[in-house]
């Protein structure tokens, strides 16, 4: 009797849609790169109901910003039995040995929110380079014209490269005109606020200060940033981040930071949760995801893929965080007096 066959008289049997054919219950891996960040336990509470919900069971492991660890953590999952896995690459050029071993196992492999240039893995992620769009657009609105400081994201994630692609279609009409100057980029290794920070404060200085604006990738980032220029007397000057982290969006509120492209972490655990799911009980046919499309990466590999809509939330608009429930009022707020609404 094969697969299919017994599938099917499970269900027939009435057992739980999660059950997968050999009468065991469907569990889904997830191989965090580093859990430390703000966002990630956001996620996963989204990838936890998700699969709550579907009668899956959730396993996880911390890669603690190792790529090296990252490749046992995804061994030790399989190892215990995961039907599909979620994985937030550390490292995307390093990850390809545990889709490898993934897909030797038969277990389907979801990328998440950073690209695994395997079309093996399902992308499931944010419009990145939109994101980036989002990003120098509301800087640029705050300082059409001077000096521009570009914090990229780690070097190992592709999504750092989408981003900077995003700013740049935005601000070269304005870099051939010499409205703005460029004075300087660097890319902030594991997208750690300390190293953002480092390299902002060693840009200030080669530049004696000089600075007018700063395009920075992520909230985590942005922190960084937003701390060398304080230590410097210069905070108030335009800002970009994304993620919607709370400081970030408490930022905003407080006029120290521009814009925080909110990618509502929620939908997309639960996007991934569903998608995990579906490839689990498809034998990892990625045509039975709602919303695929196919696409092709920048270096050729044609992928299957879903994209979620972010929102650029800048003090215009930061009372759609509080009515989404991203946030409470209090901690949006605090420490700012005649603030934006709804801080005011």
């Amino acid at each position: 009797m094969n697969k299919h066959i017994i599938a099917a008289a499970i269900a027939v049997a009435g057992f739980s849609s999660a059950a997968l054919a050999d009468g065991h219950s469907m569990t889904v891996g997830v191989s965090w790169s580093n859990f430390q960040e703000e966002r990630w336990k956001t996620d996963e509470a989204a990838i936890k109901a998700a699969l709550e919900a579907a009668g899956a069971t959730y396993l996880s492991a911390d890669a603690q910003s190792s790529s090296a660890k990252q490749l046992s953590d995804v061994e030790s999952l399989i190892a215990q039995g995961v039907d599909a896995l979620i994985i937030l690459a550390q490292d995307s050029a390093a990850i390809g040995p545990a889709v490898d071993a993934a897909a030797a196992e038969g277990i389907p492999v979801v990328g998440y929110d950073r690209l695994i240039e395997d079309s093996r893995a399902f992308y499931l992620t944010f419009d990145n380079v939109e994101v980036g769009r989002m990003q120098a657009r509301a800087v640029f609105e705050a300082a059409p014209t001077g000096r521009y400081v570009m914090i990229k994201g780690s070097p190992t994630d592709p999504n750092a490269d989408f981003l900077r692609g995003g700013q740049q279609e935005i601000l070269q009409a304005a870099i051939d005109s010499g409205a703005i100057t460029i004075v300087d980029e660097a890319y902030t290794d594991g997208w750690l606020p300390a190293n953002a920070q480092r390299n902002m404060e060693q840009i200030l200085t080669a530049n004696d200060n000089g600075v007018d604006a700063v395009v920075a990738s992520n909230d985590g980032t942005a922190g960084g940033v937003v701390a060398a220029l304080t230590a410097q007397g210069m905070e108030g000057i335009p800002v970009s981040g994304q993620d919607g982290d709370h400081a970030a969006l408490n930022r905003v509120a407080l006029g120290t930071q521009t814009v925080s492209v909110w990618k509502d972490a929620r939908d997309l655990g639960k996007a991934a949760g569903e998608i995990a799911v579906a490839l689990a009980k498809s034998d990892g046919d990625m045509m039975a995801v709602d919303g695929q499309q196919e696409w092709t990466s920048p270096a050729g590999t044609k992928m299957t893929a879903r994209f979620l809509s972010p929102v650029p939330v800048t003090a215009a608009n930061l009372s759609a965080v509080v009515d989404a429930g991203w946030i409470t009022q209090e901690a949006l707020c605090q420490g700012v007096t005649n603030g934006p609404a709804p801080c005011n």
